[in-house]
């Protein structure tokens, strides 16, 4: 692939659809690249600060770990089978700012992140760590949209 020099590739993931799709681009993107795929899941800390002090955070935390060990196992296996390096990565904190930080420190050539590509009121209320993303880490990133079913039947 000449004129592309992506070494060091992170993708974003959470386990959803739309993450996988953007791993399998990554995947592919080291592959042709020669490159290193950083798998990375954030554990969040923000349902931690509004959940009621009775809360049993420990178990919540846990299960918020297990999901992020199957995602970058998912990725993990994928490398594998394209015969692509993968690092899995679990952090823990507020997602769009963990991403950002570890990307710039780490020195990534590139991230890819998925979106459910929400619009409107959706994404007025429930944000979007992609979009923080883009607006704020100095990496180049990639975005690979879901497009909603109603979308697709138009096309």
């Amino acid at each position: 692939m000449e004129g592309v020099n992506f070494k060091k590739i992170m993708i974003a993931t959470d386990g959803s659809i739309c993450s996988r799709m953007a791993a399998n681009n990554a995947i592919e993107l080291a592959r042709l690249s020669g490159g290193t795929v950083y798998a990375v899941y954030v554990v969040s800390t923000d349902y931690f600060s509004s959940m009621a002090v009775d809360f049993d955070w420990e178990r919540m935390n846990e299960a918020l770990k297990k999901e992020g060990h199957a995602a970058v196992s998912y990725v993990k296996r994928g490398g594998e089978m394209e015969g692509v390096d993968v690092e899995p990565i679990l952090l823990e904190g507020h997602p769009a700012d963990e991403l950002i930080h570890y990307a710039e420190e780490n020195e990534m050539d590139i991230v890819v992140m998925g979106t459910l590509g929400r619009t409107g009121l959706d994404r007025l209320l429930l944000g979007s760590v992609a979009g923080n993303v883009v607006r704020h880490c100095k990496v180049p990133v990639m975005i690979v949209s879901q497009l909603p079913a109603n979308k697709l039947a138009g096309m």
